[in-house]
């Protein structure tokens, strides 16, 4: 199976724009990972962008397992705990539902991080002086796995997260788990929670992988001992609206990042201080708040905990990624789908006022996927978008999104992992 993006047809110059952000340094990174990724270009100056990884397989248990590192590991389960669970998938919401099994591994300060373990879900302990609680070193990602129609369990773009984590850590001084060590986590847990993925097409489960600094440190320095932590819940929609407009209102006052700090990074710290903006927002009945950047308060920046993209016409405009927004992986996944549609994509400066005449406007992240957005208030003006209905745009790209992750649509991009 193939893992990683194809690019075809496009002019070395959008190079930088299809590796932007943390792909790009992953390669620099990561060089061992990418010395079988494929760059040919033709006489027209198209290029092929192709990274194969080599997949193992084992059977435990009665369960035929697709390692995506080609490492066997057992899944530590019984076969009675494939039965599905009981839950009313026709009324599952985005909250969390207690699974059985997490996976654990942890690494002092300048090592390694060693073989983990899947654990039945539960408490962990923690010192009280430990880092994560004292100084806020940790970080987080989320993905989620699918079942498909014919019973495949598929993942999306699981490598990205990996990455993302790596470049995260590095950032707030920890050690991080390997691409490798990461995916074969990821697919552990995942095969481990095989009865809470939700039926296809009635949700997802939802993957949330934790890096912290665990070990106890009293002054102001990176903890001595790190924990990788994955837990599962499986999840319908994140707004109660589903795909129906969401109604987003302008913060003008307050800002979920500033130049230099750690916007760029899925750092715990980027979160709390959001949530009194969208406590009061919430209480006057919009589903969440829209920033602005905080040195001209005047550019969009993203929301509470998704990217914003903005339609006129044939053209989506993105906010460009410059170190106080989150590198989305839902971002750059639909800017690949929406090029490859045809539409022009930019990523840039977008200004406040052009919500004003925008035809569209919608959020993307892995937990909204795609949302559209009904109305925004700004200041004393309320701007509604496609008579309260989804847009053309934002249909399209959910359309096109959701059938490739959930194995509906040929993966031409080869975006999807097969874990079963």
């Amino acid at each position: 199976m193939e893992i990683g993006a194809v690019f075809s047809g496009l002019h070395p110059p959008l190079l930088h724009h299809h590796l932007h952000g943390h792909s790009r340094n992953a390669i620099k990174l990561f060089p061992s990972l990418f010395t079988d990724k494929k760059l040919i270009f033709s006489h027209s100056q198209s290029f092929q962008i192709q990274r194969q990884l080599d997949l193992g397989s084992h059977r435990n248990n009665g369960i035929s397992h697709v390692n995506p590192i080609g490492v066997a590991s057992p899944v530590r389960c019984s076969n009675s705990t494939l039965e599905s669970a009981d839950i009313d998938w026709d009324n599952l919401g985005f909250g969390l539902t207690s699974t059985d099994y997490m996976y654990m591994m942890k690494c002092s300060q300048g090592e390694a991080f060693s073989e983990g373990e899947l654990q039945r879900f539960g408490k962990i302990e923690l010192s009280p002086s430990a880092g994560v609680l004292n100084y806020g070193q940790g970080l987080f990602e989320g993905l989620k796995a699918y079942r498909s129609k014919d019973g495949k369990i598929l993942l999306f773009r699981p490598e990205e997260n990996a990455m993302r984590l790596r470049m995260g850590a590095e950032r707030m001084c920890m050690p991080s788990p390997t691409v490798e060590k990461f995916l074969e986590a990821v697919r552990e847990t995942v095969l481990a929670n095989e009865r809470w993925i939700p039926p296809a097409g009635k949700g997802s489960l939802y993957i949330r992988p934790l890096l912290m600094g665990s070990g106890a440190v009293l002054g102001l320095a990176p903890a001595p001992e790190y924990t990788f932590l994955i837990y599962v819940s499986p999840v319908g929609n994140y707004f109660k609206e589903g795909l129906a407009p969401i109604n987003l209102i302008v913060e003008t006052e307050t800002h979920r990042a500033t130049p230099g700090g750690t916007g760029g990074v899925k750092t715990i710290g980027n979160y709390a201080p959001v949530l009194k903006a969208q406590s009061v927002a919430k209480a006057k009945g919009f589903s969440d708040v829209l920033y602005l950047d905080s040195v001209h308060k005047r550019y969009l920046e993203e929301v509470s905990s998704c990217n914003v993209f903005v339609v006129k016409g044939n053209v989506i405009s993105t906010p460009e990624i410059k170190g106080t927004i989150l590198p989305g992986i839902t971002r750059k996944s639909l800017i690949d789908v929406a090029r490859s549609q045809g539409f022009q994509v930019e990523e840039r400066l977008v200004k406040v006022d052009e919500l004003i005449d925008a035809d569209e406007v919608f959020c993307a992240g892995t937990a909204v996927v795609v949302s559209p957005v009904g109305s925004i208030s700004y200041l004393d003006k309320r701007i509604t978008y496609g008579d309260n209905g989804v847009g053309r745009v934002s249909q399209q790209l959910y359309t096109t999104l959701t059938s490739l992750q959930m194995g509906l649509a040929e993966d031409k991009m080869g975006w999807t992992v097969e874990l079963k």
